[in-house]
C-alpha cells in the first residue's frame, strides 16, 4: 500500500473561546455521501478539551465545509468521571441512532490523572449528542485501576467487538509522570454492558516502550488490521500497525504503519492517531501533527494500484 499526503486540513485558532489549543484524535465519520464528518477533542486555555467536528468534502477533504461553533460534548458535571477532559474514542452507527463512545479524565490528587469510558448518543446523525449516563460505561477495574479508555468498536451482527486500552502504572521520565498501558478486548451485547472486566489481552509493549495504546482497528479482507500509538522511553511518540485473524490474537508489523513524520512543517516532528476511512470510492488516512495534534490534524489518500 503506498499513502500519499495530502496535508494539514484543521487547526483551531480560539475563536469561539473554547476552540485554542489542538484537535486531539481526529475520528472521521461518513455524514452522508458527500460529507466526511471529523469529531475530535479541542483545548481551552486550561487545557480542558471538548469534543467539536470540522465536516469536509468527501471528494477532497482539503475542502472544509462547516466548523462547529459549540461543542457537541462539553466537560462533565464536577466531580464526575468526565469534569477535567474529553476526547474520543470512536463513532458508529447503531440503527437509527449514532454512538460516541469518548474517554473521560478526572483530575486527582495522588496520581496524574483517571480516565474511563463513556457513551454519548446522537438520535439526529450526530448533530447532537446527550450523555447515556453520568457514570462511565467501563470503569475501572481490579486490573485497571488508572485508564479503561475504549477506542474501537465494530458491530458484527449481534456483537460488539471492543478494543481499549489499559493503565495500571506510571513512568517517569525527565521528571514526568507518563501513564503506562497496554491493549485489550472484549465484547458486548449492546454496546454498553460489557461480558467481563479482565479482556484478552491484545498488544504489549515491548521492551523498548512503556506504553501502547489508541488502537483503531478496522476489518479488512483476511481479518483486522489495527492501527496504534505508541511511546518508547526515549520518547518517540509514533503510529504502528499490526493485523489478526481473529481480533484478539495480533502480529505486529510496524514496517507496515505507512505513517512517519514528514520532513518538517505540521506533522514534522509527530504523525500519530491515524484512523481509515472509504468515501466517494477513496480511502483516506486522518492523522493528527505535532505535539500530539497541537498543530492540527490531516489526512493521506491511499493510491490504489500506483
Amino acid at each position: 500500500m503506498k499513502w500519499e499526503k495530502k496535508g494539514l486540513i484543521y487547526c483551531p485558532q480560539g475563536i469561539h473561546g473554547w476552540d485554542v489549543k489542538g484537535f486531539l484524535t481526529p475520528n472521521p465519520f461518513l455524514l452522508n455521501d458527500d460529507v466526511i464528518r471529523v469529531y475530535g477533542s479541542i483545548r481551552d486555555n486550561n487545557g480542558a478539551g471538548r469534543i467539536g467536528y470540522v465536516d469536509v468534502d468527501a471528494k477532497n477533504p482539503k475542502n472544509i465545509i462547516a466548523i462547529s461553533e459549540k461543542p457537541v460534548l462539553d466537560l462533565g458535571e464536577k466531580g464526575a468521571f468526565d469534569d477535567s477532559d474529553v476526547i474520543l474514542g470512536d463513532v458508529i452507527r447503531v440503527d437509527n441512532k449514532v454512538y460516541m463512545y469518548y474517554v473521560g479524565f478526572q483530575l486527582v490528587h495522588k496520581v496524574k490523572f483517571l480516565a474511563f469510558s463513556g457513551l454519548a448518543i446522537s438520535v439526529d446523525n450526530g448533530q447532537t449528542f446527550n450523555r447515556y449516563s453520568k457514570c462511565p460505561i467501563m470503569d475501572r477495574a481490579d486490573n485497571a485501576l488508572y485508564i479503561r479508555a475504549i477506542h474501537s468498536v465494530l458491530k458484527e451482527g449481534n456483537t460488539f467487538k471492543i478494543w481499549y486500552s489499559v493503565g495500571n502504572d506510571w513512568q517517569v521520565i525527565n521528571n514526568v509522570l507518563y501513564p503506562k498501558y497496554d491493549i485489550r478486548y472484549t465484547e458486548s451485547d449492546d454496546g454498553i454492558n460489557f461480558n467481563d472486566n479482565v479482556g484478552v489481552s491484545c498488544i504489549l509493549p515491548n521492551e523498548q516502550e512503556y506504553r501502547i495504546g489508541r488502537p483503531r482497528v478496522r476489518k479488512i479482507d483476511h481479518g483486522y488490521e489495527m492501527r496504534y500509538t505508541s511511546d518508547t522511553y526515549e520518547k518517540e511518540y509514533k503510529a504502528g500497525y499490526a493485523e489478526s485473524s481473529d481480533g484478539t490474537h495480533w502480529e505486529r508489523m510496524d514496517h507496515k504503519s505507512a505513517l512517519q513524520p514528514s520532513e518538517s512543517g505540521w506533522d514534522g516532528e509527530m504523525a500519530c492517531y491515524p484512523v481509515i476511512i472509504k468515501a466517494q470510492n477513496k480511502t483516506y488516512m486522518f492523522y493528527d501533527g505535532n505535539g500530539m495534534g497541537e498543530t492540527g490534524f490531516g489526512y493521506a489518500e491511499l493510491l490504489e494500484n500506483k
